[in-house]
């Protein structure tokens, strides 16, 4: 518990409307979506600048308080829950009331703003200037900019635009002594020693509070085609991948995989949903292309491009979005696919990356480990196969006990994280390590590795007081 001592010093420290110890405003920040993970705190900070941060921070590390920075709670490894982990009381800080400043520079092509805002926030001030914020995630109307940055966060359109680090231009945050680290240039090239920002991206709170961003931005797609393809096999996904990538390089904006049962999981219990294809076909794959050029005929060139590979026996059906309405239903079955299976009982989960050109022979080997071990679960893997990032989650077995089926979750991620590693892949490709993760980081990352993250988590926090329960054990 954070002593009534320490409340007060906050309380005199900030305004009324940034300190909270009531219980019931505290609960919907000891847990995230998934419900995996249950914290505890009696204390939530939510300043509303970066000087309420810094006198925060200062304050804390005076007096070796625990401080776990928040920002939209949409993370699903327990990165940003208090209480979890560290054996001493932790503050919850809380950014979502940082949102003082958004700005677009239309000609620079970058918008800068407070962590607070979210990342359908920053699209609606982008478009405003005719300009687009290209990342895209199923959380958009929640997560917040500081958040995403502290993660990394992904995507659908990584395989066009990259992860949030390659989004990034400058960063304004508070060091856990207190200090204030501003590189809010918007520079493409400086060449001047340490990029310092780019420790802080990813390292999900543990080396400071991300207070302000400075982003790229890019053109509106004014010309956007979305094609729902049924193809035999993960390989012929693969295949189709590598062709559309030669004669589409420049637009292809997302190439997404989702299998035949996860597909009849958001049928079954996602309301509003609609097979886009008669019959049953084991794959499907969402793929869409955008440009900001209204005259390129990308339809015609894609329904072209569809027919020669149903020619070749790569596709057996396809069909291309002839509405925003019908787009929007295409978008709707890829985006459903984790809330469907929550309905399906016990799901264990596995955010892995592995090389593009290995998913499918990676699918084929965990799916004969998980039938080896597991004999009657239900490998339900969808994702990003633009950039070999897989949502490989494994559901329980029809009529099993949930809570029988969870505890198998560290063998079956042993199981997984092992195969993953073996190709090359990482264990947590964007939803980061948090505290779910952190045993298989120490279990799995070369020794080398671990050693320099803790040397320099202990430059810059020797105090150890920013989120201290995350990514070490």
């Amino acid at each position: 518990m954070i002593s009534e001592a320490h409340i007060h010093a906050f309380y005199a420290m900030l305004d009324s409307k940034s300190v909270s110890t009531d219980q019931e405003e505290i609960e919907p920040h000891l847990h995230e979506w998934r419900d995996k993970f249950k914290g505890s705190s009696n204390l939530l900070l939510k300043p509303s600048s970066v000087q309420d941060v810094s006198r925060i921070v200062k304050y804390c590390n005076e007096h070796s308080l625990a401080i776990v920075p928040q920002g939209g709670n949409t993370g699903l490894v327990g990165g940003g829950i208090a209480g979890l982990e560290s054996k001493r009381a932790e503050i919850i800080l809380s950014t979502k009331r940082i949102k003082n400043h958004i700005a677009v520079d239309d000609r620079d092509y970058s918008i800068t703003a407070d962590a607070g805002y979210t990342v359908a926030e920053l699209e609606t001030e982008a478009t405003r200037f005719s300009r687009h914020f290209p990342l895209s995630l199923a959380s958009e109307g929640s997560c917040t900019l500081g958040g995403i940055i502290s993660t990394n966060a992904g995507g659908v359109h990584v395989v066009r635009y990259g992860t949030t680090r390659d989004l990034i231009l400058g960063i304004e945050a508070v060091l856990p002594n207190g200090e204030i680290f501003s590189d809010l240039s918007t520079l493409r090239k400086d060449n001047t020693g340490y990029d310092l920002k780019q420790l802080l991206i990813g390292a999900e709170g543990t080396l400071g509070i991300i207070t302000k961003a400075s982003m790229k931005l890019v053109p509106v797609e004014n010309n956007i085609t979305t094609a729902w393809i049924a193809v035999q096999s993960a390989e012929n996904a693969l295949d189709i991948l590598s062709r559309v990538k030669e004669g589409f390089s420049e637009t292809l904006s997302a190439f997404e995989i989702m299998p035949l049962s996860g597909i009849n999981m958001v049928l079954e219990h996602i309301e509003g949903t609609r097979p886009v294809l008669e019959g049953n076909h084991p794959w499907y794959i969402l793929l869409e292309l955008g440009t900001s050029s209204e005259n390129t005929p990308l339809q015609t060139m894609l329904e072209n491009k569809l027919a020669d590979f149903i020619d070749a026996g790569l596709v057996e059906d396809a069909v291309i979005a002839k509405s925003i309405s019908e787009r929007a239903d295409f978008w709707k079955l890829r985006e459903s696919m984790s809330e469907a299976q929550k309905h399906e009982g016990g799901s264990i989960k596995h955010d892995i990356s592995v090389p593009v050109a290995k998913v499918p022979e990676f699918l084929n080997i965990a799916n004969e480990a998980i039938s080896k071990h597991f004999p009657d679960a239900r490998p339900t893997p969808f994702g990003h196969l633009g950039d070999g990032n897989l949502h490989y989650n494994i559901m329980q077995p029809k009529d099993a006990d949930k809570a029988t089926f969870l505890g198998e979750w560290q063998r079956m991620n042993e199981i997984v994280h092992d195969i993953t590693v073996s190709f090359g892949g990482s264990i947590s490709a964007e939803h980061g390590i948090g505290t779910l993760k952190k045993g298989e980081l120490s279990r799995l990352k070369p020794a080398t590795e671990i050693a320099a993250m803790r040397a320099i988590k202990q430059a810059l926090d020797p105090n150890n007081i920013m989120n201290p329960g995350a990514l070490f054990i």
